[in-house]
């Protein structure tokens, strides 16, 4: 009898170790599952331009990498207005979303004044400290966190020596009102005197004062460098002709505005800094703390030339000249 009876014993050992194995791994991925589908992210882009729409396109995929395809995205633009940037930040702040994303200096600034406990992942922020988004890049005291697109001046200006090398004057066109700005301003100042350059600053307020800004400084300098600023980004079209018609080279910091007209860039691709935001967030929803997760630097670029507008400016391209962009404007 105690024969018989160990066959069944020994299968009902074997179906309750199985069990044991399975069953918490199916619901463990049911988890997974409910936590991929449930997961709420708020993104606020500060405007509408072809650099910063990339940022936003690589955050959705650096989620999705990170098994976060199906997260729900509450996305706000703010279309350059920093009343509508400031209510926005609110807005996503009262939806309890798990994890904030701010693409732009402001409206991560807007983001972590409206709180305090939501983690915010900050995206295309140059100066993260100058911003005072963060003390500690290293290990975060506070709820921000980021992917910064520090712009590589020296290499910039390098590359106006190379294709310029007759231009001694430069004007910085940038925005008063964009903290990021100010600080690569400073920056690319400070570097260009050190080369020799005379470097003039040209700032507005809004993309208003513009047209006459531009104008006096294109009376007065031989060329014009753009660092990564909003306000300039979204009305780079009318800088492009005026600049074009007044045949004074435009040197940008992205490759959109490259593409757009500017003559040259060593720039950072803005998509793969997007999906470098988006996984960083990803680690968040899988549980990470924000002070393990270091400020990260993007510095990886590419030189970028517009052989159309060099054609309009009669500038010779360098011979190694090899990531040719197509005139978008």
């Amino acid at each position: 009898m105690k024969n018989k009876k160990m066959p069944i014993v020994i299968l009902a050992i074997v179906v309750i170790a199985l069990i044991s194995i399975f069953v918490p791994k199916l619901a463990k991925d049911n988890i997974s599952s409910k936590k991929s589908t449930e997961v709420k992210v708020g993104v606020l882009q500060f405007v509408t331009h072809p650099a910063l729409d990339e940022i936003y396109d690589g955050i959705k995929e650096g989620l999705a990498d990170e098994g976060y395809a199906n997260a729900k995205i509450d996305f706000y633009n703010a279309q350059a207005d920093q009343s509508k940037v400031t209510t926005m930040a609110e807005q996503l702040v009262d939806k309890k979303d798990d994890v904030l994303i701010g693409i732009a200096t402001p409206t991560a600034q807007a983001l972590a004044n409206a709180t305090s406990k939501i983690p915010v992942v900050m995206g295309a922020v140059s100066d993260p400290v100058g911003a005072k988004l963060v003390k500690n890049i290293k290990k975060p005291e506070g709820n921000v966190t980021g992917v910064s697109d520090k712009f590589p001046v020296d290499k910039e200006i390098e590359l106006i020596k190379e294709i310029t090398p007759n231009v001694k004057k430069i004007g910085i066109l940038y925005s008063s009102s964009e903290d990021n700005s100010k600080s690569q301003v400073a920056e690319f100042t400070k570097v260009a005197k050190e080369q020799g350059y005379e470097v003039t600053e040209y700032a507005v307020s809004s993309t208003n004062d513009i047209t006459t800004t531009l104008n006096v400084a294109l009376s007065k300098v031989e060329a014009i460098y753009v660092p990564v600023d909003n306000t300039i980004a979204s009305a780079f079209p009318t800088v492009i002709d005026l600049s074009n018609a007044a045949k004074i080279p435009v040197f940008p910091s992205v490759d959109t505005m490259v593409a757009q007209g500017g003559l040259a860039a060593v720039t950072i691709d803005q998509h793969n800094l997007g999906v470098a935001t988006g996984k960083m967030a990803a680690q968040i929803l899988k549980g990470k703390k924000v002070s393990e997760l270091p400020v990260e630097f993007y510095n990886k670029t590419t030189p970028v030339f517009n052989e159309e507008t060099a054609k309009i400016l009669g500038i010779t391209l360098p011979k190694e000249a090899k990531e040719v962009v197509a005139d978008k404007k």
